[in-house]
């Protein structure tokens, strides 16, 4: 098997636990687990959409999986462990057996929420927030249960190494495990252990020499035999380093000497799950609706076999072409949130069928577009030079294989395709539907009588944010670029900063990127912006009208999408780490900006108080005056806005850092005394809803759809069920990999005393 023996230092490194969990780190009993509803969209397919939609998911599923080997050392372990337990024992057998061994129902029910969790996260860090989570019952009573179950009794060395590997970081809660991060301030596999920030900026300055993308990269840093540095930039591919015909890669797989250190590209990492991917999406191409998804398709699949970021690109720009299809997906390394330099992307896979009532509503959004971005408040010149219209459709989540699922997507993320090209915005409609689920009593920080109104209105008013969002948010605002020529995309004479009054000092040069010139930012100041777009554009009654909503009902939609904002805003601080004085979130961030730009709009537009609860214990109270969210809050959030988008457009990093990092400061000055309030919300947070989701399987030519229970038990025997043909050998490749690299994460003191 691939698992290192007990007592690796891979074993070792986390013995000394840290202290027992706190609310923080533990998944509750009680957290809410609910199902995607798709059987109607799913019902309406044709038997060749259906198959095409079932490859695809196989594909994203299978691709899914490289997530645990993007997340922390042990996860794969873990998921393996895990994985072996439920298949020999459904959780309902294995729950007389946890009995049996003294655990009471409740530990037993906070061991499914642990193993739901790992599977929902794919990880055991919450995708949601980078925090890590642990078992909330006792290690020896877990222990009895592993070691006693019939998997155990199948293959007893197998699942007493694995558990001997992975028990101590399963539990450990020392400081440097409680959070994803870089260097000293969290744990990552993106990067070696002994990679600090600064090599992350030097890794980018190279990859940025050579044009190439951090986008399906992970960094692993050594001494070299000269004694300098030396890094490996290793590309996720099917194909390794063995010689091959010509492609666009194989002139890139070299050694390069670069500020004085040793840089080696490298490829194949994640290889024989990519393999799984590529295996599917070429059986997907057979049931293509056109030579778009064909071409597309075939493009993909280049990407994930040689590694190249390019292919990828090209299949992105046939995916943007291909206007409202069926069965629509998007599949590869893709967002870039949990890398602490922002940008490495996470793989995800998705695949979802058309909600056409919902759709027919963005289409009007999309027609009026061009109209809108001339609302928003910045001059033409920092518009794209010509709108192109994208896609924009409400979809019914099939599969969404990565962390987390989101609530909308615009994507691609590549600059110049979205400069150049344009994009695809998605509502998941499915997934708002859980997102709007909010139970009366557990709405924490709001007045008893916004209580209602918020519940009424939430669902809608979420709605219209998401599709302003994604459409006119991201969509929108140009970026000055110099090509490799030296030529300007705009006119460097007649141009002028709305902010200074002069013209325009600086812009991204050939190479750079938004992600790489704005690299830890630049995720949650996207956000920040997208948002603020949201809220300010709500304000249009024709946006509104698109929406179905007039007279009073818009006024309160209009309301309850502020008042869910600031709301956020203070939720946030849940996602802010003290010790570190860093955001493990980046849209929580751009919420908690926001929050305090429009505190700083002052005249009691906004109001964040503490109280004490009903129960005696710290509260706080969020208020919004609705009558002053034109005349106070729409000023405020215009002067903020033209910022982000002037310091975004001429790549103005060092102002736009100032600035954002500005707000994003939290401290305890009053009035609001931030801090202080951190540990209100800590002590009234809701953990963030368990998604169960169906499987499809093929039978007889027929493709069927497996809906569970929405409980962690349900959630659990989804996944049993999802590699039916393959599960053990699976588990094998993640431990092997896994293990090959396991010698990247030794303690820190280990990794110094050996390059001493």
């Amino acid at each position: 098997m691939g698992e290192p023996e007990a007592g690796s230092e891979f074993a070792m490194r986390a013995a000394a636990a840290g202290p027992m969990a706190d609310a923080q780190y533990i998944l509750p009993n009680d957290i809410g687990v609910f199902s995607l509803d798709c059987r109607e969209a799913f019902r309406l397919l044709s038997p060749t959409e259906r198959l095409y939609a079932h490859h695809l998911s196989r594909a994203a599923w299978y691709g899914g999986l490289a997530v645990l080997l993007q997340t922390s050392p042990e996860a794969p372990y873990i998921y393996a462990l895990l994985s072996r337990l439920f298949r020999a024992q459904d959780p309902d057998q294995l729950h007389q057996h946890a009995l049996a061994e003294g655990l009471t129902e409740e530990e037993y029910q906070a061991f499914l929420v642990y193993a739901a969790g790992i599977y929902s996260n794919m990880g055991n860090y919450k995708s949601f927030g980078d925090t890590k989570f642990v078992p909330n019952l006792p290690k020896e009573k877990l222990e009895r249960v592993i070691l006693g179950s019939k998997a155990a009794q199948q293959h007893p060395e197998g699942i007493r190494s694995l558990w001997q590997t992975c028990r101590e970081l399963m539990f450990s809660l020392e400081p440097r495990l409680r959070h994803l991060g870089l260097g000293k301030e969290g744990i990552t596999t993106y990067f070696s252990g002994d990679c600090t920030m600064e090599d992350a900026k030097l890794a980018q300055d190279f990859l940025d020499s050579q044009n190439l993308s951090a986008y399906n990269t992970r960094l692993f840093k050594g001494v070299s035999l000269d004694g300098k540095p030396c890094y490996e930039v290793r590309l996720a591919s099917v194909l390794g380093m063995e010689p091959t015909l010509h492609s666009e890669m194989t002139s890139k797989l070299k050694s390069y000497e670069f500020r004085g250190c040793h840089f080696q590209v490298t490829r194949g990492d994640y290889a024989p799950i990519l393999q799984k991917v590529v295996e599917h999406l070429e059986k997907a191409k057979a049931y293509a609706a056109n030579s778009l998804q064909e071409q597309m398709l075939a493009q993909y699949i280049e990407s994930f076999t040689q590694g190249s970021i390019e292919a990828h690109k090209r299949g992105s720009r046939f995916w943007i072409q291909d206007k409202g299809p069926i069965v629509e997906s998007y599949i590869g390394f893709i967002e870039s949130y949990r890398d602490p330099f922002g940008s490495r992307g996470e793989f995800e896979g998705f695949v979802a069928m058309v909600n056409k009532a919902m759709s027919a509503k963005f289409e009007c959004l999309v027609a009026s577009a061009e109209q809108l971005l001339k609302e928003l408040p910045w001059p033409p010149a920092f518009e794209k030079d010509k709108f192109l219209t994208p896609d924009f459709t409400s979809l019914d989540v099939l599969t969404f294989s990565g962390s987390g699922i989101p609530a909308g997507i615009n994507i691609p993320n590549y600059d110049d395709l979205r400069q150049t090209d344009g994009f695809k915005n998605v509502s998941l409609g499915n997934v708002l539907a859980v997102a709007y689920a909010t139970q009366r009593e557990k709405l924490t920080f709001l007045e008893e009588d916004d209580k209602d109104l918020y519940i009424r209105w939430k669902g809608p008013s979420f709605d219209v944010q998401v599709g302003l969002h994604e459409l006119l948010g991201h969509g929108s605002g140009k970026l000055f670029v110099q090509d490799e020529k030296g030529a300007l995309n705009f006119d460097q004479e007649t141009v002028i900063n709305p902010e200074t009054g002069e013209q325009i000092q600086s812009w991204y040069r050939s190479g750079e990127t938004w992600d790489s010139k704005f690299s830890t930012i630049a995720s949650s100041y996207e956000e920040c912006r997208a948002e603020s777009v949201g809220l300010y554009l709500c304000l249009n009654p024709q946006v509104l009208e698109i929406f179905g909503f007039e007279g009073a009902d818009a006024e309160d939609v209009i309301y309850v999408n502020w008042l869910n904002m600031v709301r956020a805003g203070l939720l946030a601080l849940e996602f802010y780490t003290p010790e570190a004085s860093s955001w493990r979130q980046a849209h929580m961030q751009a919420r908690f900006v926001i929050l305090r730009v429009l505190l700083e709009a002052g005249e009691g537009l906004v109001t964040v108080t503490p109280t004490t609860g009903a129960d005696g214990r710290p509260d706080a109270r969020v208020r919004l005056d609705r009558n002053k969210i034109r005349p106070v809050g729409k000023p405020a959030l215009e002067r903020f806005l033209r910022k982000l988008q002037v310091l975004k457009s001429t790549g103005d990093v060092a102002r736009g850092r100032a600035l954002y990092e500005g707000y994003a400061a939290v401290t305890d000055a009053s009035p609001e005394c931030f801090l202080t309030l951190r540990d209100t919300v800590l002590l009234r947070k809701e953990s963030r809803k368990l998604i169960v989701q169906p499987n499809t399987r093929l039978e007889d030519s027929e493709v069927q759809l497996l809906e569970y229970e929405a409980s962690a038990a349900g959630l659990i025997r989804s996944f049993s069920e999802r590699f039916p043909e393959d599960g053990p050998e699976l588990e094998e490749v993640l431990t092997q990999l896994a293990t090959a690299d396991a010698r990247f994460w030794k303690c820190p003191n280990e990794a110094s005393s050996d390059q001493a």
